[in-house]
């Protein structure tokens, strides 16, 4: 206890060297705890967007980019009869317009049936989806999502009011049935004009207007309950697919997206983590500033009995504790600013206890070692010599 007052005096004896010490320790650690909580929110966030989108869903559709693949209930049947799969539903998309309230808007059209609430995690905000009733008489109904009816009306709610949709070259009438939220209303939203708008109608009225018998791609629903979230399976429903098609699930894409913020995340932290190692080097060189100022000091108590030991224990003590201070000062930094950053984002905070106290850690480590050459320097000093001087 008593090293530790002595440490934490001589500290405050020189208080503006010892303040440019601790900033830059400080700057340091906060760099790497920012980045570590910006990378675990980032990565969480990608996880949640990708799960409300259907993490177990796998889509089945033709090898080349652009092309219609030539699917129908034959294929339907198959693909539902493979271990591991709970449904499977047709699924037709077609670039469309939406005029509605004299303003027109590009979309992309959706031809689902009743199961889209479950396949591709379509969640109703008002009145309804698209149900077994409309494929079957091919009504003219749609669900759009919330962006459309923002941009329209200014507000979400608009069941009942009419829109023309030009599919197939053609425009019709369709009654908006209801108004929906998807997995991909939070990438819409972030990405305004990058991602279209959504409208879904029924995939029969989609054929019909698209003069086409087959469907575009098939939504497979694997079953949580079999391990389906697991490659085997995606590797099942490939096996029973010719060359020209491929099938394709959310849980790689989110395995590919974790592995680069990864990547990502290390190479920054490694960037960061040079500036705590230039930092320790600034400890190595305050610490022996102050041998040299207390150069005499130190003699006097190695004449009046002090060991190697003690004094080696006083310098290191000091520069740990600038470490300690200046890393947890940074740390704290990083948790306040992660905290309003999270706040003003609206995102959801990911707290993590080590994410914060590790730069602390590494940082307490690198001024041990930085203050072990000063503090042999201090404990080797003869006492005669040192009252010299």
């Amino acid at each position: 206890m008593l090293i530790n007052k002595t440490a934490l005096k001589n500290i405050l004896r020189s208080k503006t060297r010892s303040a440019l010490t601790m900033t830059g320790i400080a700057v340091g650690a906060f760099a790497v705890a920012l980045i570590s909580q910006i990378s675990a929110t980032g990565a969480g966030q990608v996880s949640e967007i990708l799960e409300n989108m259907g993490i177990n869903t796998v889509l089945v559709q033709s090898r080349q980019a652009n092309a219609a693949a030539n699917l129908d209930d034959a294929d339907i049947v198959t693909l539902g009869a493979i271990s591991g799969v709970d449904k499977a539903m047709p699924l037709m998309s077609a670039n469309a317009r939406a005029d509605i309230l004299e303003k027109s808007l590009p979309c992309l059209a959706w031809g689902v049936n009743s199961e889209a609430r479950e396949i591709i995690s379509l969640r109703p905000l008002h009145g309804r989806l698209i149900d077994s009733r409309d494929v079957v008489s091919g009504a003219l109904v749609c669900v759009i999502d919330e962006e459309i009816a923002r941009k329209t009306y200014g507000r979400s709610n608009i069941v009942g009011k009419n829109i023309s949709l030009l599919i197939g070259g053609e425009y019709r009438e369709f009654e908006i049935i209801g108004v929906a939220s998807s997995g991909l209303s939070v990438l819409q939203s972030a990405l305004s004009g990058i991602i279209p708008d959504f409208v879904y109608v029924p995939f029969s009225t989609m054929q019909s207007l698209t003069g086409r018998e087959t469907y575009d791609k098939i939504a497979v629903l694997l079953s949580p309950d079999a391990d389906g979230i697991q490659p085997a399976a995606t590797e099942r429903i490939e096996a029973k697919l010719g060359q020209e098609l491929i099938a394709s699930n959310l849980l790689q894409q989110k395995n590919q997206l974790q592995g680069i913020m990864g990547t990502v995340t290390f190479a920054l932290s490694v960037i960061a983590g040079i500036s705590l190692f230039v930092a320790g080097l600034t400890v190595m060189t305050t610490m022996l500033v102050s041998v040299s100022e207390r150069t005499r000091e130190i003699g006097i108590k190695k004449s009046v009995g002090a060991c190697n030991f003690d004094i080696m224990r006083e310098f290191l003590s000091e520069s740990a504790l600038l470490a300690l201070i200046g890393s947890a000062a940074g740390s704290l930094a990083a948790l306040m600013v992660s905290l309003a950053g999270a706040g003003v984002l609206g995102i959801a905070f990911e707290f993590s206890l080590w994410r914060f106290l590790s730069p602390v850690l590494f940082s307490l480590l690198l001024g041990g070692l930085f203050g072990v050459y000063p503090a042999l320097k201090a404990a080797n000093m003869k006492p005669i010599d040192a009252l010299r001087m």
